[in-house]
């Protein structure tokens, strides 16, 4: 038995799990028409197979028409779930996991204008400032509706056999009820702690008669808001006692804060800058307080600390959920021995802000959400090849970690002094500082596997050839490029520049953002503590609307302190020279006018042109001539397709094919290698 605090036994009612590691609910938008199928059911099972007790499925599964999807949650009020559901649960069982789902109805934070077009419900017509939907008052005949619809989808859950429900009961219509600040009722639903707390007891009434006493129940609470007009702690403090000695629920788990706008959100689910585990000594008080099984999750991203809040006796189970996105097999490394092999969470926050863009998505784990084509343990190949990679930023150091991993043989040309590429440069603003967890993690793997480096090495056809390989991976990423002005390119400065160090920032700085992503936001960011007077400029109408909501706070934050001006809706035309500074001539496209601002330095952000001279060098020694069967790569297949003679099959990745991001750079390298 390992005296590991992480690796004991816990007993939640009559539950036994087989250790105190879990993933609280979040919805990756990985439904397909709103049910939990093969692609949900493999996203799961894959953490039941890494080692963990328990997996929480369904973050906002809603249980009612009247509360719409915003970002592809499971459906309860469709009879089909049950099917999924049930599929779902009995492959995490035969991994030795236990499944529970949550479910909730959103009240006011949705839109009315989607799926079925149904006015939104709440307590009081308060709108969710991130949503802005006015909603309606909740009339009697609302309450009885919904509280059915609950103990319907509680029935649902109970026929496909998962281990238990929990209840959403922050930032949604049940925590709406709970806050001073949305809850603005006359009657017996509003006022006292008792009358807010009344709609969720009622709940949980409706649940327990309709599936019994033996189904464990809880809810995922928010204890308070950290909002002048929400819910204080003590208030949050009486109402868990309340739940707690009415005896109907199993479990808390603690949410501090509130989701209501982004800056709050971002609190909520800190991400890369702030500090770990920030909930974590109030989750502590909690259950201190009102000793109740407790859970949370929070940023707690390394082992450590998860180690730490068991052992201190904070929480009954810890969940490090994101942590687990990286990677779902946390746990079995640490049964052996092997923490130093698990790939961190680097706080990016690219898995929570892609799901409102499609689906969820590890910034650096490309099999997350992959399950049924891409594996997270990488397999033996079945001959041994010579592997050529050409660039160590996150796209090459992954294409060597797989190669390698495969058993082949591989050596990495690199022309800077160490690895990472472009990540060096982010890290050099203190507060992304985190991200080189990203190369770290892989430089320690290729080592590991016996990956030769060849640093500080411009590498030429003639090297790459010397080496007779049999795959080349050309993964030399880009440059920065000015090509949006129409004039005046030898006038802007790259973010390249100013982060690496060759140029010194100026005293009056205009920013050019004409990507809309990290980079000019980072370059910004690190600016503003260095320049005099900073003004950032974007052809959008809203700032960086590639960032999701929870990292553009942490931006913003330190713009609105430095007082930078933020200037929408005017596209960059060209650079001139006036007097001793530089002038930015601009398109309002709106008022059909030029606009000039001028300063002593402009950094300009489009993204970058490929690096691709090498990867052209050889392509025609090669017998693909650099070619990809897209279809035996989405499949995962070997790349075997033949147009002419030669030695060696060439393929070039991340932003060496064109202007992206780390994740698709990473992804690029895996698909490619793993069949290799």
């Amino acid at each position: 038995m390992s005296s590991d605090p992480l690796l004991q036994p816990y007993r939640l009612k009559h539950l036994a799990l087989r250790n105190r590691m879990m993933s609280t609910a979040h919805e990756p938008a990985y439904t397909d028409d709103g049910l939990p199928k093969e692609r949900y059911r493999l996203y799961h099972s894959e953490k039941a197979k890494g080692g963990m007790a328990l997996t929480m499925i369904g973050g906002s599964s809603v249980i009612d028409l009247d509360s719409p999807q915003s970002f592809g949650q499971i459906q309860l009020h469709k009879d089909e779930c049950v099917r999924w559901l049930g599929e779902l649960a009995d492959d995490v069982h035969s991994h030795g996991a236990a499944v529970m789902i949550q479910m909730t109805h959103m009240g006011a934070r949705g839109r009315w204008s989607t799926a079925e077009w149904l006015p939104l419900i709440a307590p009081s017509s308060i709108p969710e400032p991130v949503h802005r939907a006015f909603p309606k008052a909740m009339e009697d005949w609302d309450f009885t509706r919904v509280l059915k619809a609950y103990a319907d989808a509680a029935e649902k859950v109970q026929a496909a056999g998962l281990d238990g429900i929990e209840l959403e009961c922050a930032s949604h219509l049940v925590a709406q009820f709970m806050s001073p600040g949305t809850n603005k009722r006359t009657d017996q639903y509003g006022g006292s702690v008792e009358n807010r707390l009344r709609f969720l007891r009622e709940v949980i009434g409706a649940i327990r008669d309709r599936i019994g006493e033996r189904m464990i129940l809880g809810v995922r609470m928010v204890c308070d808001e950290d909002w002048q007009r929400g819910l204080v702690k003590d208030d949050g403090v009486a109402m868990a006692r309340l739940l707690k000695d009415d005896g109907q629920i199993d479990f808390l788990s603690v949410i501090r804060g509130r989701a209501a706008t982004d800056e709050a959100l971002s609190k909520v689910i800190p991400s890369m800058g702030s500090r770990s585990a920030p909930h974590l000594e109030f989750a502590g008080e909690l259950r201190q307080e009102v000793k109740f099984p407790t859970f949370h999750a929070a940023r707690i991203q390394d082992v450590p600390t998860a180690r730490y809040a068991i052992e201190a006796g904070k929480l009954d189970m810890v969940a490090m959920t994101r942590a687990h996105i990286a990677d779902p097999h946390i746990t079995r490394k640490i049964m052996a021995g092997q923490e130093d092999r698990i790939r961190p969470c680097v706080g990016m926050g690219y898995c929570i802000d892609s799901i409102y863009g499609g689906q969820a998505a590890c910034v650096h784990n490309p099999a997350t959400g992959r399950e049924s084509v891409l594996p997270h343990d990488v397999p033996k190949a079945a001959a041994r090849k010579k592997v050529v990679v050409v660039g160590a930023g996150p796209g090459g150091l992954e294409a060597a970690r797989v190669a390698a991993e495969r058993g082949h043989d591989v050596v990495v040309f690199e022309a800077a002094s160490k690895a990472g590429g472009q990540i060096q440069l982010i890290a050099a603003l203190k507060r992304r500082r985190e991200i080189l967890g990203i190369v770290d993690w892989r430089v320690s793997e290729c080592e590991r596997l016996g990956v030769r480096f060849h640093f500080n090495t411009w590498a030429e056809a003639s090297d790459v050839l010397a080496e007779s390989p049999d795959y080349v991976v050309v993964a030399t990423g880009g440059l920065p490029s000015f090509d949006l002005l129409s004039h005046g390119q030898d006038l802007a400065t790259s973010s390249w520049d100013i982060l690496s160090g060759s140029v010194m920032p100026g005293r009056q700085v205009l920013v050019i953002d004409n990507n809309g992503s990290h980079s000019a936001m980072t370059i910004a960011e690190y600016l503003s503590e260095r320049a005099d007077t900073l003004e950032f400029v974007t052809s959008d109408r809203i700032l960086a609307p590639e960032i999701g909501s929870t990292s553009y706070p942490g931006y913003l934050r330190v713009l609105h302190k430095a007082e930078a001006t933020m200037t929408m809706n005017l596209r960059i035309d060209r650079l001139e020279t006036r007097g001793n500074k530089i002038a930015a001539i601009f398109t309002d496209e709106f008022a059909g006018v030029e606009r000039v601002k001028e300063a002593d330095q402009v950094v300009v952000d489009y993204g970058t042109a490929p690096l691709d001279d090498l990867y052209f060098a050889l392509k025609e020694g090669s017998v693909n001539r650099g070619e990809v069967d897209i279809a035996a790569l989405l499949k995962t297949r070997p790349q075997t397709l033949k147009v002419q003679d030669g030695s060696y099959r060439l393929f070039r990745i991340g932003d060496a094919v064109a202007s992206r991001n780390i994740h698709a750079a990473i992804l690029d390298a895996y698909r490619l290698m793993i069949a290799a």
